[in-house]
């Protein structure tokens, strides 16, 4: 009842929002559209690895500063991108700067399994959530010792701002929707991938019964290592997204991979549908809190939002959701 009447307080917040300034409500919606979109492609890795392992990679927020930071280096320094680069140009380096900071991610993500996870895979819950606090860490600092602690960003205008349509005063302009039109696609890829290819099939029967399906020959230890590079990649491909709306520090990763986390939470840990359906909420709550004017919070309150929302799925529904009971709770 209490989660009822919560709900019901704050879709009558939203529905004054937009009778009081409908352009300014639905611009802030389409916002909380591409930060949703960024959160999914890094709520989806902690999804993809909790699947198989039950395992938290609390390092893969860090994994995602570390891609957006190694993607500075090739923006900026390699291919020298900016607003004036040729379409042709623009087109063929982001493209290629996509392809290798996936790889990057893929890279990093998977030899943290294979140096930190592995071993740990019989040992206590306790040890293995130490060990990634403890990688995350090093990731982090991994990232200071080499990009320092300044904020790095890629051109403003290297993504036009000129909207794409104009409808009673809202406007959606070509940098939001680059970010839909690159996250779309690779989750329509991602689902693709984990339903009906031989790999996908690997990783579901490895997340069911690991014992099981080493029995009928798939091997576990390449499929768990196939499946942290992946989660790696969706890191690369969001941070890249990320830096085309925000700068990018060597601790970025550690709130934002918090908010990411939180969203697979609240989608069902695990769900693949039930992470994304999560970060979107998530963008969507903290947009209109920091982008409404009427008794908003505004932008001081919004990890606390997020944090206390985090916890009252934890106590009132631990599943999420969209995930299933089980007899842990999750």
């Amino acid at each position: 009842m209490l989660g009822l009447v919560f709900v019901a307080l704050l879709i009558a917040w939203l529905v004054v929002n937009a009778i009081k300034n409908p352009t300014d409500f639905f611009n802030v919606f389409l916002i909380g559209i591409t930060q949703g979109s960024v959160y999914a492609l890094v709520a989806l890795g902690y999804t993809l690895v909790y699947g198989i392992l039950q395992l938290i990679n609390f390092a893969h927020g860090d994994v995602f500063a570390l891609s957006g930071l190694f993607s500075t280096t090739f923006i900026l320094s390699l291919f020298n991108l900016s607003g004036a680069t040729s379409a042709l140009g623009l087109v063929g380096g982001l493209a290629a700067t996509f392809v290798i900071v996936a790889a990057f991610g893929a890279i990093v993500n998977s030899s943290i399994e294979f140096v930190a996870y592995r071993r740990l895979r019989s040992a206590p819950r306790l040890a293995v959530l130490i060990t990634a606090v403890g990688m995350s860490f090093i990731v982090q600092n991994v990232s200071l010792a080499i990009y320092d602690v300044n904020a790095h960003s890629i051109p403003d205008d290297l993504i036009s701002k000129h909207a794409i349509f104009t409808v009673g005063g809202v406007h959606y302009s070509w940098k939001q929707f680059f970010v839909i039109l690159v996250t779309v696609p690779v989750l329509v890829l991602l689902t693709w991938l984990v339903k009906s290819t031989r790999q996908g099939k690997a990783m579901r029967a490895t997340s069911q019964d690991p014992e099981a399906a080493a029995i009928m020959g798939i091997n576990v230890n390449r499929t768990i290592t196939f499946t942290f590079a992946l989660a790696g990649a969706l890191a690369g491909v969001g941070a890249v997204l990320f830096l085309t709306e925000f700068n990018m520090r060597y601790d970025t990763g550690f709130q934002l991979g918090l908010i990411a986390f939180t969203a697979a939470v609240l989608g069902g840990i695990g769900n693949l549908t039930g992470a994304v359906l999560g970060a979107l909420l998530i963008g969507l709550i903290q947009a209109f809190n920091e982008g409404l004017g009427w008794y908003a919070a505004k932008a001081d309150w919004t990890r606390s939002i997020v944090f206390a929302l985090l916890i009252a799925i934890l106590v009132f529904r631990p599943e999420g959701l969209l995930g299933e009971r089980t007899p842990e709770g999750a």
